[in-house]
């Protein structure tokens, strides 16, 4: 019986020594609050993904793949959470150009700021999705957010790590489905 004990205590540690490091963010306390506003810069479709996440965290949010800065005057949001990614598909169906999603992207970020409001950026389309396209997203986003979350090929060239520097937290996972677990973090209960 105490063999069995034993043997079973090891076991539980051997199982929390490999489960633990799936937990060791780099975000080391929450930072954000809820209810939050979840947007595209770039019109992808990782923003769905995004909202799943979301969903599955049982964080309180809405969903605007368009929301102007001034719409953020009279919403309760107190965090934003953008997901950076382009898609000329995206924005051909959301009607808008390149140049102009970017423009609203960096209207948008800037009143979040001015705010006080806490940005979370999401990257989680992979190197799929980077490129000219996203990286001109990428580069005007991530270095106003205040927590960055990557899915670990999209950050091969190590852009993301030297955009957030030492001054934005950065976690990096590698598949979009441990997204989630990081992004649920960040968020106070």
């Amino acid at each position: 019986m105490i063999r069995t004990a034993k043997f079973s205590f090891v076991l539980a540690l051997i199982a929390l020594a490999t489960v633990a490091p799936l937990f060791a963010f780099n975000l080391k306390a929450p930072i954000a609050d809820q209810p939050a506003l979840l947007t595209s810069i770039g019109q992808s479709a990782d923003a769905e993904m995004v909202k799943t996440l979301m969903t599955r965290a049982k964080l309180q949010f809405t969903f605007d793949s368009l929301v102007k800065a001034p719409a953020l005057a009279s919403s309760n949001a107190r965090t934003l959470v953008v997901v950076i990614g382009g898609s000329s598909k995206g924005l051909g169906a959301a009607g808008i150009s390149a140049e102009a999603e970017l423009d609203r992207a960096k209207a948008l970020l800037t009143a979040a700021r001015q705010k006080g409001m806490k940005i979370i950026g999401l990257h989680i389309g992979g190197e799929a999705r980077r490129g000219e396209l996203s990286d001109r997203f990428i580069n005007a986003a991530v270095p106003l957010c205040d927590y960055v979350i990557v899915v670990e090929d999209g950050n091969g060239d190590g852009l993301f790590t030297k955009l957030c520097g030492t001054k934005i937290p950065l976690d990096i996972v590698q598949k979009i489905t441990q997204a989630g677990d990081p992004l649920a973090a960040a968020f106070n209960k």
